[in-house]
């Protein structure tokens, strides 16, 4: 049978198998080996590997499949694949079981559900859009077609499969009953004449929230074009960075980002609008915060693949490529009240947090020597916690490339494996940038960059904490004590001792940041650049400041200032890190 799922995959373009091997899913890979047109990559965890599966897919080199074998090894899989089914990326997972003559009988890592035993149905059932148990053969013909079209759909799949099934035969009348691949599956996609009237009426400026559905779909151009024809001025959801606002699509009518790693102009584009139009997001908290007041007084249309969080005329679609051509369409050879020059180019408006004068690096100054250092064509992968949300809030997009933050479950350490996925599928430097307590979590698949000879660069900025939560203490508690703070190491100077041959370096002061990271992004492989920062620094977040009226007094010329505050904006609960 594992010969049989190895095929099909390879027949439908599957380059790429992620996994940690083992004893319940060796044969998979056993059958991996004898096929030329897929590599099977191991990783340091699952975890990872299950990361790995989600940023190839994301990358959009094709479906991202993870494999891992039974017990814990499947138990880590869980928040991996929790990531890719809050946001909707089409991965497959293979996850080895014992044999099924030991089900209920006590066996190691027994998880049938019976007598006792963990379920494992059960389990992946709540972390997937599909999850079937492989009981024979036979059965792999009719459950891999579905179990592929169900991620393609938009979400992670689970098929769960004993060791003794594993090694039987897929007989030639099996495939035959099953045609071999399946039959193929079209996306919905509804029609968005009531969309397009509803724009055709509207009597000012319309404003597009982009989400991450635009990059699954990769619907970048026609955004654009309808961008163009609405003259809309379009914002993205901090998931989504990459659609829109880049010199390619846009940039003269790019608002930043929304929620709470967002730009204060996105917020006053919306309150100005005639409509509002999301599209392809569903506009969860971490993109919606500071919104709400202004979405309650337009508006609301949306054409994606789920309604959004907020009520709202919606458009359903599997396609938002085609639909968005058909939206083209409806508009193009009529005059709109919302036609209008393309708005004067501008950088979106920044939040400014308190001033910090203690040691180490600020995080403006280094994402604005990261900005200058990065050439095009880089990919950018962010990862939780305050440098991440520094990254999302100053650091531009490449032209060429993508920008790549997990906020589905915002799991620590996610950067790591899905840089190593994303730079497997799109062959270019790729850069990771997270702190120092999410590469204690999962930094180590830094060896599987290594043994692959990946062009990876990890930028690491080290403030010796989890600094989010240090600044939650200092804020919401009053600094009275710290749970957080680690003791101070140099990352840089010890993984290049780990690893010899690594280029890795330590960054103290600012003047040498941007220099180290063009020398890092040329190097032939994997380096490390590792920026010594201070926990004490307030990111740019907006739960970190205050809910009251921002002032421009002391900021920059064009900036938005919003000085620090000791009490928590309950209404932003659900966006807490």
């Amino acid at each position: 049978m594992v010969d049989y799922i190895v095929e099909h995959l390879a027949a439908l373009g599957v380059g790429h198998i992620f996994g940690v091997d083992g004893a319940n899913i060796e044969d998979l890979y056993d059958a991996a080996y004898f096929c030329h047109d897929i590599s099977a990559v191991l990783a340091k965890h699952e975890f990872s590997a299950a990361t790995m599966a989600d940023g190839y897919s994301r990358s959009g080199a094709g479906l991202g499949v993870v494999a891992a074998t039974s017990g814990g090894g499947s138990l880590n899989l869980v928040s991996g694949l929790g990531e890719s089914l809050a946001s909707r990326v089409s991965v497959l997972a293979l996850v080895g079981q014992p044999p099924i003559t030991a089900d209920g009988q006590g066996s190691f890592q027994d998880t049938s559900g019976r007598n006792g035993s963990l379920n494992a149905h059960a389990l992946f059932s709540a972390v997937s859009v599909s999850c079937e148990r492989v009981s024979s053969a036979a059965g792999i013909v009719s459950a891999l077609p579905s179990a592929i079209a169900a991620a393609r759909a938009g979400g992670p799949a689970v098929l769960l499969l004993p060791k003794d099934v594993q090694r039987a035969w897929v007989t030639g009348d099996s495939a035959l009953a099953g045609n071999g691949f399946g039959r193929p599956t079209w996306p919905r996609v509804v029609d968005p004449r009531p969309i397009a009237r509803a724009l055709r009426r509207a009597n000012g400026p319309v404003t597009i929230i982009a989400g991450e559905q635009v990059a699954r779909d990769d619907a970048r151009a026609e955004l654009e074009r309808l961008r163009a024809v609405l003259g809309a001025q379009v914002a993205c959801v901090p998931d989504a960075k990459d659609v829109a606002g880049t010199a390619d699509f846009g940039s003269s009518s790019a608002l930043g980002v929304t929620g709470v790693m967002g730009h204060p102009g996105a917020i006053d584009a919306v309150a100005g609008s005639a409509l509002c139009l999301l599209v392809g997001t569903r506009l969860p908290v971490t993109a919606r915060a500071g919104l709400d007041a202004a979405l309650a007084r337009v508006r609301l249309l949306s054409v994606g693949s789920a309604p959004p969080y907020l009520p709202c005329t919606h458009v359903h679609t599997e396609d938002l490529r085609e639909s968005l051509r058909m939206l083209t369409r409806a508009l193009s050879g009529y005059r709109c009240p919302t036609e209008r020059p393309t708005p004067t180019p501008s950088a979106p408006t920044e939040l400014v947090p308190p001033k910090f004068d203690g040691p180490g690096v600020r995080y403006h100054e280094a994402l604005v020597a990261v900005d200058s250092a990065l050439p095009d064509g880089v990919d950018i992968v962010v990862d939780a916690g305050n440098a991440g949300a520094a990254a999302i809030h100053y650091l531009p997009v490449r032209r060429g490339g993508r920008f790549l933050v997990a906020l589905g479950m915002g799991g620590m350490g996610y950067s790591f494996g899905a840089a190593a996925g994303m730079a497997f599928g799109r062959q270019r430097r790729t850069v990771v940038i997270a702190g120092d307590g999410a590469f204690y979590m999962h930094g180590m698949e830094l060896h599987t960059a290594i043994e692959y000879r990946l062009p990876l660069t990890l930028l690491l900025f080290n403030n010796n904490a989890h600094a989010m939560c240090v600044t939650r203490e200092q804020l919401f508690y009053e600094d009275l004590y710290s749970y957080n703070r680690f003791a101070p190491s140099r990352l840089g100077a010890g993984l290049a001792t780990m690893f010899p041959g690594l280029s890795s370096v330590d960054v103290t002061d600012i003047d040498s940041l941007a220099a180290a990271l063009r020398a890092a992004v040329e190097v032939d492989g994997p380096s490390v650049v590792c920026v010594e920062c201070s926990a004490d620094e307030i990111p740019p977040f907006a739960t970190f400041l205050t809910a009251t009226p921002p002032t421009t007094t002391g900021a920059p010329s064009g900036e938005t200032f919003y000085p620090s505050t000791t009490e928590e904006n309950q209404s932003d609960a659900a966006a807490r890190a």
